[in-house]
């Protein structure tokens, strides 16, 4: 076997994002182009001689052809052992797992999470510290300063390994072990959650669906839900993952998970439904006839999480990122817990929880998780839910409510705007900050504002500072207008407004967010132009 030098012109186009590079598939399948990115994240991270790193991905089109590049030039790179998941597959929370279980250097995720796959859909990476958790922005800020400036990468000459059979296989001086991609993550979660509790629970006739959406948590939901749960088999719906997700969105939002919605709201509804992202790190909770946010979700696995076998004795902290309701905030408070609110990307709860100051973290992005990874865990949540609702034995939307009788209800909404000519986004944001000079003290219909700014963070633990995260309008009343570009598209832009009322009149609780936002909502169209710049007279999802 030989190690090839190959020439590259370098991209200067490979910025990670909020969760790592994501294009087009076919951007991706252009000469070279994967392969300098590789190169650069090797050249950047310095991987020790001999050591171990993780490799897997969501099962996207593009997943396996990837696999055998990056195992041949991981060789090539002095890596001593890649641990690959089965088939190519790995999820994102049981990659973190797998990562810390065997204490492995970093990993490389292959994954576009929740945006659509197939040869005309979208691919992504990025690379995993020893933590679990994704690059922090020194490191992503280094590969794409890399990539730009690259100009050669090594590779080795040799067959593909065979990923669908478990064993240990040679490829020059490297070991590649094909692994379990389930088992490990399985048993993580049988540690954390009292399956005996969730297992009577479904013995009594509980019934539930799961929506895998044709992505990477089938094989886990079956794994978990039927074969150590016991749940019937027919709790779980779209469980084979596909390289294009059988068409589909995998989002787990109520416009692309409608299949679940509609089975949730049906005239035979079972108790519980759920569903997952194409990577297996988001999630969505549903009730017979009922919606949970996940600003909402945190807060109440947050106030209930004694009941969950892991957390018995309590958790530490709390984090949010900025966009996420104050929910939680206010369990914290109650709880006498610290709470942290940070920019959004998981990456920033990473060092948080490194240094022992939060056990559960979210993001209103269908996000949520502890520290027994350094990921988002769909998963994780819904058997979190599973568990509450085992000890309490009381429906779902009965949960909410009592959660909003004890806490007040922060009645939340997000409004995406999606594939906006980038041009557009960038000037209804900068109209929007023009407006701050003079915004501060206006009366706004039944609202006047407080202050206003484009949120900046600086982390507690390492002092370095994000700033441009987000604009923000804040009113005298709590209530919240929060604008924002997202980084996890791949063409022109998406524009995400959320917004946010805190309201403790339990009568009004049962009303509709959108009715209840409506004021604040108009407020939003009328600061941002938002139709006389973009021409968009709705959004594209509504959350």
């Amino acid at each position: 076997m030989t190690i090839r030098t190959i020439s590259t012109p370098g991209f200067n186009d490979q910025k990670p994002g909020t969760s790592g590079l994501r294009k087009r598939v076919k951007v991706f399948q252009q000469p070279h182009y994967l392969e300098n990115f590789v190169q650069s994240v090797f050249d950047t991270v310095q991987v020790p001689a001999g050591a171990t790193i993780v490799l897997g991905g969501d099962g996207r089109f593009y997943n396996r052809e990837a696999i055998q590049v990056i195992l041949k030039m991981a060789a090539a790179n002095g890596v001593g052992r890649v641990l690959v998941g089965q088939a190519g597959i790995l999820s994102t929370p049981a990659e973190s797992c797998v990562i810390r279980k065997y204490q492995a250097f970093g990993g490389m995720v292959l994954s576009a999470s929740h945006n659509p796959g197939g040869p005309e859909g979208d691919f992504g990476i990025k690379f995993n510290i020893q933590n679990g958790g994704p690059a922090p922005e020194k490191i992503t800020e280094a590969i794409f300063e890399r990539a730009k400036q690259l100009r050669e990468y090594r590779i080795l000459e040799a067959a593909d390994i065979e990923l669908d059979q478990l064993g240990t296989y040679a490829l020059g001086d490297m070991q590649v072990e094909v692994i379990d991609a389930v088992r490990d993550y399985a048993d993580l979660m049988e540690e954390i959650f009292d399956f005996a509790a969730i297992k009577a629970l479904f013995a009594a006739g509980f019934r539930m669906k799961f929506d895998a959406m044709h992505a990477v948590t089938g094989p886990y939901a079956r794994e978990i839900f039927i074969r150590r749960l016991g749940a019937p088999a027919d709790s779980i719906m779209n469980a084979n993952p596909l390289p294009d997700f059988g068409g589909g969105h995998p989002d787990p939002n109520l416009t692309y998970a409608h299949e679940l919605v509609e089975i949730l709201y049906g005239a035979q509804a079972p108790e519980f439904g759920a569903a997952s992202d194409g990577d297996g790190d988001r999630n969505m909770i549903l009730g017979k006839h009922f919606f949970v946010t996940p600003s909402d979700s945190l807060a109440i696995i947050a106030a209930n999480a004694t009941c969950i076998r892991g957390y018995r004795d309590g958790i530490a902290g709390v984090a949010r990122s900025m966009p996420t309701s104050g929910a939680v905030d206010r369990v914290a408070k109650a709880l006498n817990i610290p709470c942290f609110e940070t920019p959004t990307g998981w990456k920033f709860f990473g060092n948080l929880m490194d240094a022992g100051k939060v056990t559960l973290c979210g993001e209103e992005s269908f996000g949520t998780s502890s520290s027994h990874v350094r990921e988002k865990d769909g998963l994780w949540a819904v058997l979190c839910w599973l568990n509450i609702l085992a000890v309490k034995r009381l429906s779902v939307e009965q949960i909410v409510m009592a959660h909003w009788r004890e806490f007040g209800r922060n009645v939340y909404s997000r409004l995406d705007y999606e594939d906006l000519p980038v041009s557009q986004a960038n000037q209804l944001m900068q109209h929007v900050t023009e407006q701050f000079a003079h915004l501060p003290g206006q009366q706004l219909g039944s609202y006047r504002v407080h202050a206003c700014d484009n949120f900046s963070y600086t982390d507690s633990i390492d002092g370095s500072v994000s700033r441009n995260q987000g604009l923000r309008i804040l009113f005298e009343d709590g209530s919240r207008i929060v604008i924002r570009l997202s980084g996890t598209g791949t063409e022109g832009a998406t524009l995400r407004i959320y917004l946010e009322a805190y309201e403790p009149d339990t009568s009004r609780h049962a009303l509709d967010a959108q009715e209840l936002l409506k004021e604040l909502i108009q407020i939003a169209l009328n600061l941002t132009q938002l139709q006389a710049i973009t021409g968009r007279d709705k959004p594209t999802v509504i959350t």
